[in-house]
């Protein structure tokens, strides 16, 4: 090896989604549509979208404003009648309301108020009306802003997935926001809020046009309206009905949460085991020093990875992974609910690992790679990159062949079963060799490389297994690596770039000619699969 640092990337690197070439490309299939809002126009929002973005909390503080105040209004307007009052503390010549009143400002205030009050239902009414969008053949554009205007394009070729999240209080209206997620950073263009059903057929419609289809006018039976005796019935069908679509998924396609299985998985995840050290640590101080002050220190964090542990179950009591016509989709929520579907293609690299806690169990995770950002923070971003929380091996093999279905086919699951839990050379694996012990103390039989004729897998761990999984078609580059340690042991490693996210694709300790075999045979395949990838038009293949 010449270059200690050797790297290849495609010549041109394809994109999330890569465009076909001219050649190839089918000419697009007319579909019916769902709704009218694909039809190029510019459309509005759901009419009550200022209450559900704003407007909530303005009137709960309205509300708690007059709970705290009606004891002063009392004594206002209806001092005659000698209204008893609780004692109050503070200076009453300094009180502003008690100012206004001997002011005979009253009159004043009150026209003060209402006009605070006009000003706010005007900015939401405008907010509401300047908020638009519109769905053509190629992009999906909404303009926004009322002094400060925001214009924002998502390109139907780079859409990664549409996510549909349904907050507790606009699921009861029958509301739902939709987002798009497009490959980049912060780059998602969301849509709060639509009617429920709306969201819903528009996801379709948008899936339809991004796949390749072309848009031959609306559905009748689909816009047709059920009238205003209908609405409540709507509501609870809304509330009561499953979050995958039975119409549109297979019931043999669906992967369901266990709750046993959950509870578990948690009690026994590296947050919990966290949680429960930080506790018998502060009461054995608690004890010794006779102190509780660490105690109460310590509470607020507690509590907060208590909630967190919590928010894990109760998110992922009905968490459901099913193949639909346009992709994988993935539910999850109790109260408020999101699922989201993954069009074909849209996943760059998928990771199995098992912590050391559940190999008794049987229990597994799945992570994936993708090109988009969620607006959303905390939990709900979380599960834009855990597929599968836990599940058995029934539940990984159901699931992997649900999202890479060109690698998880039935002849390749034997060689990916021995990834999971194998060792050695069995299944077509190169491992590292009895030297790399020194860097692999107890991994060096399973740490290793498979290439397949879809995908690069990635074996390590023998504490903490992991499977890690690349379609060739997702590689944007490769590299291998040789520094001083490395090259006097005669070893290197390599890295397979995709996408940023939770998964770094990198396998080190390989023997040298080994890691420039998996060198090579990666940038070959890629080159190849990238050519024919057709998977952004997944319904003109």
């Amino acid at each position: 090896m010449t270059d200690p640092h050797a790297e290849w990337a495609p010549p041109s690197p394809p994109p999330a989604a890569p465009p076909a070439t001219p050649s190839t490309e089918q000419p697009r299939q007319p579909v019916a549509v769902s709704t009218d809002f694909a039809d190029g126009e510019w459309h509005r929002l759901h009419p009550a979208t200022p209450l559900f973005r704003g407007g909530l909390a303005f009137v709960a503080i309205l509300g708690v404003l007059i709970v705290n105040l009606r004891d002063r209004f009392f004594e206002i307007f209806f001092d005659d009648q000698q209204v008893p009052l609780p004692p109050t503390g503070g200076d009453l010549e300094s009180d502003a309301i008690d100012f206004i009143v001997r002011e005979e400002l009253v009159l004043v205030a009150l026209l003060i108020a209402v006009g605070v009050l006009l000003l706010l239902v005007a900015g939401f009414y405008f907010s509401w009306r300047l908020h638009t969008f519109r769905i053509t053949d190629e992009v999906v554009e909404v303009r926004s802003g009322i002094l400060f205007r925001t214009n924002r394009k998502a390109r139907l070729d780079r859409i990664q997935g549409i996510n549909i999240a349904r907050p507790f209080v606009p699921r009861v209206f029958g509301a739902a926001k939709l987002e798009i997620s497009v490959a980049g950073n912060d780059a998602n263009v969301p849509l709060a809020y639509l009617r429920g059903a709306d969201a819903d057929a528009l996801r379709r419609d948008i899936l339809l046009l991004a796949s390749g289809a072309q848009r031959a006018g609306v559905d009748p039976a689909a816009t047709a309206a059920s009238g205003i005796g209908g609405m409540l019935d709507a509501r609870v069908s809304e509330l009561l009905s499953p979050e995958l679509d039975v119409d549109l998924v297979a019931p043999t396609s669906i992967v369901r949460m266990n709750p046993g299985r959950l509870i578990g998985s948690t009690v026994l995840s590296d947050t919990m085991i966290v949680l429960v050290a930080m506790l018998v640590a502060i009461v054995v101080t608690s004890i010794v020093t006779g102190e509780l002050f660490l105690l109460v220190a310590m509470f607020p964090g507690i509590i907060g990875i208590g909630g967190f542990l919590i928010a894990r179950i109760t998110r992922s009591l009905r968490y459901s992974i099913a193949a639909t016509p346009d992709g994988v989709r993935v539910g999850f929520g109790l109260l408020s609910t999101t699922n989201e579907t993954l069009p074909p293609g849209r996943i760059h690299s998928v990771k199995v690992s098992q912590p050391l806690l559940w190999r008794p169990f049987g229990w597994w995770q799945i992570a994936v790679n993708r090109a988009s950002r969620s607006s959303q923070n905390g939990a709900a971003g979380q599960q834009q990159t855990s597929i599968l929380p836990v599940g058995n091996l029934d539940d990984v093999r159901a699931v992997l062949q649900l999202l890479l279905p060109e690698v998880a086919h039935e002849a390749s699951l034997p060689v990916l079963e021995l990834g999971l839990s194998g060792r050695g050379t069995e299944g077509g694996f190169t491992v590292s060799p009895r030297r790399a012990r020194v860097l692999r103390w107890f991994s060096q039989p399973r740490n290793g490389f498979a290439l397949t004729d879809t995908a690069v897998l990635l074996r390590r761990g023998a504490i903490w297994r992991s499977l890690i999984a690349v379609p060739y078609s997702r590689t944007q580059s490769v590299s291998v690596h040789q520094g001083p340690l490395l090259r006097a042991l005669r070893l290197a490693w390599v890295q397979v770039h995709t996408v940023a996210g939770p998964i770094l694709p990198m396998l080190g300790a390989l023997d040298r000619d080994d890691a420039l075999r998996l060198f090579h045979g990666v940038a070959d395949a890629s080159l190849r699969a990238a050519a024919t990838d057709t998977s952004h038009r997944w319904r003109q293949r």
